[in-house]
């Protein structure tokens, strides 16, 4: 072997040529930027990798796992480099708003069969796409029978895995508002603390395996994305691509989420007009939210 493939890692270091290495892979599978300060958890996660696999170094490992018969080992690797970290009801003003100004629009649309389509893109264990389908819910009670779907998506197909069992701890859902945690969780086989979603919540729900980075299999668009507190992890360059990805995959008069540390900048401007406090709208005719129960036109996602 030559130099470059002995390196070898210590529980809570990393070589400059590894964490390089292991950080372009990172940007490149994933879009997040790993600054220099976040080397220790690198060489921790890489370190609980290689001994899993049994690989000495780190070249003979990254080898492995970029090859055919790697690809499972693909995916822990995506899971141990992703954040997942959310809750009930997070950022709650995002569901006020949604309920108040913009569902019962939505809903009258669903009423008369026109098509509704809502991606939560990031979705981490489930409970933003869960929380969604509970206000569309309460919003509009029939909706599982109107065509009216929300598409969930994670690159980390572990995290995806705890989302589809729509399994809590029954403390957790203590936060969300009208009464939803009687209305949509019941008692999961007995265990105590432990509540499960509703069928009629998961029935409107789609869990799918999606990187964000990569390539969108979208067929029609949307008319809500949220994607919030996701984008923190991307670098600049990866950030202004996923807004105008976003905004091309947006309806008219569509709105997109994000995160309350999330902004789209000024060169954006085209794109989107602020209706809110981390909420952004395709359509002018919302902007300052002097029109918020603007129509809202349906897309034709699969």
């Amino acid at each position: 072997m030559n130099q470059m493939a002995q390196h070898t890692l210590e529980e809570g270091t990393i070589s400059d040529a590894d964490f390089t290495r292991i950080a372009q892979l990172v940007r490149e599978m994933m879009g997040i930027d790993l600054q220099p300060h976040k080397r220790t958890m690198v060489a921790s996660r890489l370190s609980k990798r290689l001994r899993a696999t049994g690989f000495e170094t780190v070249d003979a490992y990254i080898d492995y796992m970029l090859s055919p018969q790697g690809k499972d080992e693909q995916s822990r690797f995506v899971s141990a480099y992703t954040t997942n970290m959310t809750r009930f009801n997070r950022e709650g003003h995002h569901f006020e708003q949604l309920a108040e100004e913009f569902l019962p629009d939505l809903m009258d649309k669903a009423r008369r069969g026109k098509r509704v389509r809502i991606w939560s893109a990031g979705c981490s264990s489930g409970e933003e796409p869960y929380g969604l389908a509970f206000h569309v819910l309460d919003a509009c009670p029939e909706a599982a029978s109107l065509d009216v779907k929300i598409l969930a998506t994670d690159i980390d197909t572990e995290i995806l895995a705890t989302a589809k069992q729509g399994v809590y701890p029954t403390s957790s859902t203590t936060a969300l508002p009208n009464g939803q945690a009687e209305k949509y969780f019941s008692p999961h086989e007995g265990v105590r603390d432990r509540s499960s979603v509703s069928d009629k919540a998961r029935d409107l729900i789609s869990f799918r395996r999606l990187n964000l980075h990569g390539e969108w299999p979208f067929k029609g668009k949307f008319d809500i994305i949220m994607c919030r507190n996701v984008a923190i992890y991307f670098d600049a360059p990866t950030q202004s691509r996923l807004w105008r990805r976003f905004g091309e995959q947006l309806c008219d008069d569509g709105l997109l989420f994000l995160g309350h540390s999330e902004g789209i900048g000024p060169e954006h401007a085209e794109l989107f007009h602020t209706v809110g406090r981390g909420v952004f709208s395709t359509s002018t005719s919302r902007v300052g939210g002097t029109n918020a129960h603007a129509s809202m036109h349906m897309g034709n996602p699969k």
